[in-house]
């Protein structure tokens, strides 16, 4: 079990707790009930060699984590972690990171050294999390992956999606995670994203659809010239994805 003075991450088992979480996703993303993920599916995927995983604040549930077993072409076994949500005043406490960590020692712990996960390119703290704090790597990218979703955070744009992938047991992930250096690759593109994009998907949809497909086009440009996201850099004007070669 993995502890801080305030919060615990503790395997999620019982309905009660399924229930719960489904009930977070309402206070976190606003979701329409037929978005929701239902207790049947955290059953299912708790059945099937799932991760479950909720923060706890003393009895209080403040997050949760869901993963699902995946399997690649050829064999390959694999998570994919479909969803992580922490309450709003829960956030920039670590309480994500920490759920990662017990996720990672988890599938370390199964043989497994390879979780995947969606996330928004335009949310710049969840780039700079993945990317730069995790250690995950975007190399694929997929157009609206979810179709238009009702929560208030999409803004009412394409789903489209980077496709972080977290090689969990090599050194640089290792050396990430610990805080210590670790070797760059040469920066061979970079894409920037204009700061304040939060703010203009809620005042002008219609520049945020612009931002959106100029920032898709690139990184399925850089992606496909066979380069990854592997570094992020944050500044007061605007956060920028570095592409390189990678492994």
């Amino acid at each position: 079990m993995t502890e801080t003075p305030a919060i615990n991450i503790r395997p999620l088992a019982t309905h009660e707790e399924f229930a719960e979480a489904v009930r977070l996703q309402k206070l976190i993303w606003g979701f329409n009930e037929v978005e929701l993920l239902p207790v049947r599916l955290f059953v299912v995927a708790h059945k099937i060699g799932g991760q479950l995983f909720g923060a706890c604040d003393g009895e209080r549930m403040v997050g949760f984590l869901l993963a699902m077993p995946g399997l690649k072409a050829g064999g390959k076994a694999y998570l994919h972690s479909h969803m992580l949500g922490v309450l709003h005043d829960y956030r920039n406490r670590g309480v994500g990171r920490l759920l990662k960590l017990r996720q990672r020692e988890d599938a370390l712990d199964r043989n497994i050294d390879l979780i995947e996960w969606t996330f928004d390119p335009l949310e710049l703290k969840n780039a700079h999390f993945n990317i730069e704090r995790l250690g995950a790597a975007v190399e694929r990218y997929v157009l609206n992956q979810y179709g238009i979703s009702t929560s208030h955070l999409h803004g009412g744009l394409p789903t489209d999606r980077c496709i972080a992938n977290w090689h969990i047991a090599t050194p640089r992930v290792d050396a990430i995670l610990k805080g210590q250096p670790h070797p760059r690759p040469p920066v061979l593109a970079r894409l920037a994203v204009p700061a304040d994009v939060a703010t203009i998907r809620h005042n002008d949809p219609l520049r945020a659809r612009q931002i959106q497909q100029s920032v898709s086009e690139q990184f399925l440009r850089h992606l496909d010239a066979g380069l990854a996201a592997t570094a992020f850099e944050s500044s007061p004007h605007a956060g920028t994805y570095l592409f390189s070669e990678f492994r």
